[in-house]
Order: C-alpha cells, then sequence, then structure tokens
C-alpha cells in the first residue's frame, strides 16, 4: 500500500510519523526547507515523540516537494493544510484542500482522499457531489500541540466520515496503529464527522471561557477564584479538568472552529454558540483594560505561546491582549520575551530575548502561563493562571 500525506505541520507530520511505522509513506510540503530539514531528521516544530519514531521508521518514509513522486499511484492521500477562518467571508479558507483535490482527481482515479483539515458543515458532501464519487472522506483529528504523536498513538477516538469500505479500511488502519486498548472507533457519515469537530473544539472553548468568566467575577468581587474553581469542578458531573483561568482560549483550533459552527448556524436558532465567541472576546479587553490600569510605561510579555511544551503562538490570546492594549493605550512601551523569535522587533515591539534584561526593563510582566523563570519579579508579573499547568 501507497500513502501520501500533503502538508507537514501538526497534523500532517505527527500522521506520515505514525502512518510509516507500518506502510510506506510519501510526505509532501510546499517548503523546501522545512522537507530539507526533514530529511535531515530536523522537526520544524516541538514535538518530542516524533524525532524517535522518525529516527526508527526512516526506511518508509519520504520526504518531498515533488507531488509526481507520488500524486498518481497512490492508494490513500491524505490532506492536512491549513484552512484559516476568513474574517471577512466568514468562512473557513479551503482553497488549499479544494486545489489539492482538484490536482489528484486529474491524475488519480482510484485513491481515497482523507481530508484532515479542518472544514465546514457539507465540505464533503458537497465535494463529493461535485466530482460525482464518493472518494472523499473526512476525518477529523483531535491532538494537542506539543503532543501530536502521542495523541495519535493514543487517540480518545477514531472517528472517519464514511461507513463504506474505504471509510472502514481507513479506520481499521489508525486502530491498528493505536497503542490504546479498545479504542472507540466511530463510523459517521461526512456531514456528521465534519459537526463533531467543530462541536468538540466550541465546547472546549465554551469550558474555557466559563472558568475565565468565573475568573473575572472572583477577580472584581474579591473572592479566591482557586477556592470557587476547586468548590465547583469536585462535582463528579463538571470534573476537574480544563479549568485553570487563562487570558482566553486561543491556539491554531479554537478560534477559527468556534467562528466557523457559528456561521454554519446562519439558518438555525442558537444563542450559546454566539455567546462563546462573544465571551473570549469580553475576557480579553477586560484583561487588557485591567494591566493599562496597573501598568507605568512598559509593559513586558513575556512568551506569546499559549502553553508550556509549545512553541507556536499562532492566534494566541496573549497576541489578542496586546492588540488590545494598544487600542486602549498606544503610548504604551511594550516588549517582547520570546526566544523563539528570531529578530528585534514582533507586532512593531521591541524583543528582548535576554531574560535578565527584559525584568529589568518591564514596569510590569503579563504572561498567560507562570514559569519558575519568572519566581524572582514575581512583584511585577500579572497572570490568571491560578493552578500552574496549561
Amino acid at each position: 500500500m501507497k500513502i501520501a500525506v500533503i502538508g507537514l505541520g501538526y497534523v500532517g507530520l505527527s500522521m506520515a510519523v505514525l502512518l510509516s511505522s507500518k506502510y510506506k509513506v510519501y510526505a509532501y510540503d510546499i517548503s523546501e526547507k522545512k522537507v530539507s530539514d526533514l530529511n535531515d531528521g530536523i522537526i520544524p516544530f516541538h514535538d518530542p515523540d516524533i524525532p524517535k519514531y522518525l529516527q526508527n521508521n526512516k526506511k518508509n518514509i519520504f520526504f518531498t516537494t515533488n507531488k509526481s513522486d507520488f500524486l498518481s499511484d497512490c492508494d490513500f492521500i491524505i490532506i492536512a493544510t491549513p484552512t484559516n477562518f476568513d474574517e471577512d467571508a466568514n468562512y473557513f479558507d479551503t482553497l488549499s484542500v479544494e486545489d489539492c483535490i482538484t490536482e489528484i482527481v486529474n491524475v488519480n482515479s482510484h485513491c481515497s482522499i482523507i481530508i484532515k483539515s479542518t472544514i465546514p458543515f457539507n465540505f464533503t458532501k458537497k465535494l463529493n457531489q461535485k466530482y460525482n464519487f464518493d472518494r472523499i472522506i473526512f476525518s477529523p483529528e483531535f491532538l494537542r500541540e506539543g503532543s501530536a504523536l502521542k495523541d495519535n498513538l493514543y487517540p480518545s477516538r477514531i472517528i472517519v466520515g464514511s461507513q463504506s469500505e474505504k471509510g472502514i479500511q481507513f479506520a481499521n488502519m489508525l486502530k491498528g496503529l493505536s497503542l490504546k486498548k479498545d479504542v472507540k472507533v466511530i463510523l459517521t457519515n461526512s456531514s456528521e464527522a465534519e459537526s463533531i469537530k467543530l462541536f468538540s473544539n466550541t465546547y472546549l472553548a465554551m469550558r474555557v471561557s466559563f472558568f475565565n468568566e468565573l475568573d473575572t467575577f472572583c477577580y472584581l468581587n474579591n473572592l479566591d477564584a482557586k477556592n470557587v474553581i476547586n468548590g465547583v469542578s469536585s462535582d463528579a458531573r463538571i470534573g476537574d479538568y480544563y479549568n485553570n483561568p487563562s487570558f482566553g482560549y486561543g491556539g491554531y483550533c479554537l478560534p477559527k472552529d468556534t467562528k466557523q459552527l457559528l456561521a454554519n448556524y446562519k439558518e438555525v436558532p442558537q444563542e450559546m454558540i454566539k455567546a462563546i465567541v462573544k465571551s473570549n472576546e469580553t475576557r480579553i479587553t477586560f484583561l487588557a483594560n485591567e494591566i493599562v490600569g496597573r501598568a507605568k510605561s512598559v509593559i513586558g510579555v513575556y512568551r506569546l505561546s499559549m502553553k508550556s511544551g509549545s512553541d507556536n503562538y499562532r492566534s494566541s490570546s496573549i497576541i489578542k491582549v496586546i492588540e488590545k492594549i494598544r487600542e486602549i493605550s498606544p503610548t504604551f512601551a511594550i516588549k517582547i520575551y520570546e526566544p523563539s523569535i528570531n529578530s528585534n522587533s514582533f507586532m512593531h515591539c521591541e524583543v528582548v530575548n535576554d531574560l535578565n534584561n527584559f525584568k529589568k526593563k518591564s514596569d510590569l510582566i503579563i504572561t498567560n502561563r507562570l514559569d519558575k523563570e519568572l519566581n524572582d519579579v514575581k512583584e511585577k508579573v500579572f497572570t490568571r493562571d491560578i493552578f500552574h499547568n496549561n
């Protein structure tokens, strides 16, 4: 069996490495540097499990920038290209996925096309109708940044949006590679699988928003939020997890998926989905005002990533806080400590990657998650990280 993966971000690379433990895999990306680095064993993001698996399976995985290496004769082609939310169109930008499918269909008449990119409701159904076949299958991913391969090896569930022979085959391939005993496999139609992905991430966003609004209430009423959250979360129906206050939900998935689900509710009565999106904006505005009220002249931003163990800061909430601070009070100097940035500036802010110098220059230091590196300047730090976990 010959398998290809198009797009080598968190989703695509972890999927390619997972499959290479048993199958021959062609892993494609448009970036020549990324492919060159991967051929040299250099991983483009932080994920501690990938290097070891990549080393063990390197005979089965072929990194390439040439689609002609695999496009015409693969049995399965997995698409994991980015689908960012277009604010103007109020819809996912799915052009990269559609372009890939057009290329595949033109040269390969038999392969199954598996979409791992997050897509809107009914997207797969419309594409299959367009090409008059059922070879396009959506199979959502549920991965965390920094542990993408681990989440593939120990999946919470395997969902494939097809009950066809090929859909069942792909589900069994993933199950056969799972190290988790008795992993649940759910076969649905394509639109149900798309809904599962969007509703799952929107529920997580709702939970983050709930505990953030609880924290705002405690903050303004001089209550110990830790005590209140512990009391609330001790109810087994609520659970003691995913309850640590933050600067808001962020990252690559939750902001765009909640907005896409809201857009898909256009003809459906709702209030909660709209409130989840609005709640995050309200939280960011509230915290930005608090920060401006506490700061003197120089605000230091300690790390842009959403959590420890991640080097990704795409759409992170702290970036939204920076933007809101600028909007409220453009006179403040903002300095950023982010070792993953190899530049002297970011978002027109000075990047100071000498930690001691950063601490000295900052009147107030804001951070989404506390780190022991800030222990000596605790009196300067503003955070809503209560439980010191992600």
